[in-house]
């Protein structure tokens, strides 16, 4: 019997990357929703949630509402430890709606480095991450929330993941994303960022032609893993 998943999406080229073939191949059926354009259904209606990134801000409320909507929507699933996986603005609103501080960060994290896993990290799904840089891509951090255990960090940011038991995962960085083709369209997409970030695209590219087929395998053995040990 397949499963069902619901991608809530913020942003068109933000996607599920290289993380969509595995859903399939364990045998979820897929359903995706564009946050603040879709009505967002019941949190709990499904086997898996999977909350994807965006340039916004957890806090950026006044200026869209959606935020605050999906901190709302989020609570009750996290509390009932249902299935979630959150990604970079996703593990934000995880955190946030878990109660820790989201806020900015003294400089943005853009590019390709490795992450320095802590022992429950070793011991988790992200080890499968811990041979070869990640994709990073935020100007904002989230704390760890209270219950939850820390996974990961860089130099830049300490909280690069956590865990609240088997079923809910935040990852900071981007496992899905960084491979061309499919990452111009970042590039792209983000260029007045980059511009103001003074980040040249032309190194990004380089970086992503060096890591990205290897951060594409090791992110869907990372998201394999995951999926396999929730409970049945």
């Amino acid at each position: 019997m397949s499963k069902s998943a619901l991608i809530l999406r913020h942003l068109a080229f933000e996607d599920l990357g290289g993380l969509g073939p595995v859903l399939e191949d364990e045998g979820y059926r897929l359903s995706h929703a564009e946050a603040g354009i879709d009505a967002l259904p019941d949190a709990l209606g499904t086997d898996l949630l999977v909350v994807l990134g965006g340039p916004i801000g957890v806090n950026d409320m006044e200026a869209y509402p959606c935020m605050k909507t999906e901190r709302i929507w989020l609570a009750p699933r996290l509390a009932a430890r249902r299935p979630t996986l959150g990604i970079c603005l996703g593990a934000q609103l995880m955190a946030a709606a878990l109660g820790a501080r989201v806020a900015a960060m003294p400089r943005k994290e853009i590019g390709f480095s490795a992450l320095t896993l802590t022992e429950r990290g070793i011991n988790s799904p992200l080890r499968h991450l811990r041979d070869g840089p990640v994709l990073h891509w935020h100007g904002e951090a989230f704390d760890i929330p209270d219950g939850a255990d820390s996974l990961a960090g860089t130099a830049a940011c300490a909280t690069q993941a956590f865990a609240m038991g088997p079923t809910i995962l935040g990852l900071q960085f981007h496992p899905e994303a960084g491979e061309l083709p499919a990452f111009e369209r970042w590039l792209i997409g983000h260029s007045v960022e980059l511009a103001e970030a003074r980040i040249d695209p032309a190194s990004l590219r380089r970086d992503a032609i060096a890591h990205g087929p290897a951060l594409r395998r090791a992110g869907q053995s990372m998201l394999r893993a995951w999926l396999r040990d929730l409970p049945a």
